[in-house]
């Protein structure tokens, strides 16, 4: 998954999250409360701001809007966001209210108090003009926008509408993270996104199973006109409802659950690049889930990159039963419904072919090298016969059951297939990947697939060469040696 042409809009809350660890030694003599003994202060954005700090660990572009106090604190997150690579120049300094600022103090892994330092001073008339005017600087350059309301000000009702109607303008979608029980504040958002608890409020309904939480669902989407509504529930994963009648579940992986600040800001990131990067929303919620499998395994307001998402990815799909393993020597019906449910997840399917007789380190940078390209790896092998027309007699050396097996212990190889025919034409054109590998030594126009590859929107790669690695030379060199016994 590749977002780094995605530029996201975050309009909303931003905060300072600051973390104060320790050491609880002893009982205050003072009174029957803990002494905290400091041994560390760790900083980061927090609010529409880990919204953005997940969208640039996913690989995409941010640019943030909202309101900062003309203090330490707003210069030190200020500082924070720009180091990260995130754009600034949204982000609106205002005398009227201090930045907001949430303090943790830690101990033995758990969080003792939190403290927050803000204001609830209603947005000023000054404020929300400049706000505007920051999103209308920057919404020209945006894939799709986010919403992200903690209730703190920023996301005033004028604010909130001009946004959308300038998403809509551009024909952009916009994701909203909700803290108001009034989705009609949102409305003509793209999805919406609460969690259970916010969901049964907004409705006024209960939303504890599946059934609850899609008759919720559809009663908030008519009170908003959003055109899906995507329930997060803890242990439970998340749902999907969408205004066409889809709906959807996916679970949560079973895992030790460390901390879920800012899981909320993980899904809504991840959510709003996949879609705006030409995904479902099926397949973005797919990934947004397992972005926050990611998180809630971290302590404090984390992020995921997108190697740990691809990861736990694999980890859900083995857990359930979808991926337990490289399939080896997969029929090629299996090896297309393998592709259409890596597909409905969003994720790029690649394909290479070869003999793969002999393994050597050519063979493994060429396996690597595709994997590097996609998400998933199809390896076809040419059949015992195939090899024999093409090398000739003597060959394979080994058969194809056992080059099977090993090409599948290769940990970039996610299914094996094989085809008896000189060339693997019929089952690229079974399969359709997004990405076809072979090696440098073929031209463009040799690489049997390309052409079908690419008039379906996907691409050839030709994967550099190790130098001197050839199975035909292992073989003439083993042929040629001294027999040791004589």
């Amino acid at each position: 998954m590749d977002f780094s042409a995605i530029s996201v809009l975050c309009v909303g809350d931003v905060m300072l999250d600051r973390f104060v660890y320790g050491e609880m030694e002893r009982i205050s003599p003072e009174a029957p409360v803990g002494v905290l003994r400091l041994t560390r202060t760790r900083e980061m954005a927090g609010g529409v701001g880990n919204v953005a700090s997940n969208i640039l660990s996913l690989g995409g572009r941010a640019v943030l809007v909202g309101l900062l106090g003309e203090d330490t604190a707003g210069t030190a997150l200020r500082a924070i966001i720009a180091a990260q690579g995130c754009a600034v120049s949204g982000l609106v300094a205002t005398p009227a209210r201090p930045t907001i600022c949430k303090t943790r103090l830690i101990a033995a892994h758990q969080q003792v108090v939190r403290t927050d330092e803000e204001s609830r001073l209603a947005l000023q008339a000054d404020e929300e003009r400049a706000l505007i005017a920051a999103i209308d600087e920057h919404i020209g350059g945006a894939a799709v926008l986010v919403l992200s309301d903690y209730g703190k000000g920023v996301c005033g009702p004028r604010v909130i509408a001009h946004a959308i109607a300038r998403a809509a303008a551009r024909g952009i979608a916009v994701f909203v993270d909700p803290k108001s029980q009034d989705f009609s504040r949102y409305q003509g958002a793209t999805c919406i996104t609460p969690n259970a608890r916010e969901l049964a409020a907004a409705a006024g309904l209960p939303a504890e199973d599946e059934e609850q939480v899609t008759e919720a669902a559809r009663r908030v989407m008519r009170q908003s006109g959003a055109s899906a509504i995507l329930a997060t529930r803890s242990e439970k994963g998340m749902m999907l409802v969408e205004r066409d009648g889809a709906v959807l579940s996916v679970p949560a992986r079973a895992r030790e659950v460390f901390d879920v600040s800012g899981a909320g800001d993980t899904v809504i990131a991840a959510l709003a690049l996949a879609h705006g990067g030409g995904r479902s929303m099926a397949q973005a919620m797919r990934i947004a889930n397992a972005a926050a499998g990611v998180v809630v395994g971290k302590l404090g307001t984390a992020t995921a990159d997108i190697v740990e998402v691809m990861q736990e990815l694999d980890l859900l799909d083995r857990q359930f039963g979808e991926h337990p393993g490289p399939m080896v020597l997969a029929t090629v019906s299996h090896a297309q419904s393998l592709r259409a449910r890596w597909k409905a997840q969003g994720l790029r399917v690649g394909f290479t072919n070869g003999c793969f007789d002999i393994l050597h380190s050519g063979h493994v940078a060429l396996l690597a090298a595709a994997r590097a390209e996609c998400d998933r790896l199809v390896v076809a092998l040419n059949t015992d016969d195939s090899v024999r027309r093409l090398k000739g007699a003597g060959r394979p050396i080994n058969r194809v059951s056992a080059r099977a097996e090993v090409i599948a212990a290769i940990r970039h190889v996610d299914c094996v297939v094989c085809f008896d025919e000189d060339t693997p034409l019929d089952l690229i054109r079974a399969l359709l990947p997004d990405v076809l590998v072979k090696g440098a030594d073929y031209a463009p126009g040799e690489v049997v697939g390309a052409d079908l590859v690419q008039e379906a929107g996907g691409k050839l790669v030709l994967a550099p060469l190790v130098a001197e690695q050839s199975t035909t030379a292992a073989i003439a060199r083993i042929r040629s040696a001294p027999d040791p016994t004589q």
